[in-house]
């Protein structure tokens, strides 16, 4: 049987995905979206990995800071929050493709740190 942080990698990595098909049709609304859906997925993993709680937006907040503090590599803040802004443009409509595109490379480098770690 599937684990919960198994099943989370596994949607983060589907959402990924569809990102990427979202761009590449033009669909920034779309791939804005589910990139911040691929991150969430991995924060949820992680934290499932350790028992920690990851129910709401908050939660995700907290892991993020915690396992930040705990590895010390701070760069899992600031590529948490790009992954937080393509959620709010989901909404907002504000960025361009090339933020977006910038976004996926950001949120792809923030995804592998999660998957990496023990």
């Amino acid at each position: 049987m599937t684990s919960q942080a198994q099943e989370h990698t596994l949607t983060s990595r589907e959402f990924f995905t569809k990102a990427e098909a979202a761009l590449a049709q033009g669909d920034l609304l779309q791939a804005s979206e589910k990139l911040w859906g691929a991150t969430a997925h991995m924060v949820k993993a992680a934290a499932e990995r350790r028992g920690w709680e990851h129910s709401g937006h908050r939660e995700l907040f907290q892991v993020v800071n915690r396992l930040a503090n705990e590895s010390g590599d701070l760069e899992f803040r600031h590529l948490f929050h790009t992954a937080n802004s393509l959620h709010s443009n989901f909404y907002e409509n504000w960025m361009s493709e090339d933020w977006i595109e910038a976004g996926a490379q950001q949120v792809m480098q923030l995804l592998e740190k999660l998957e990496n770690l023990p």
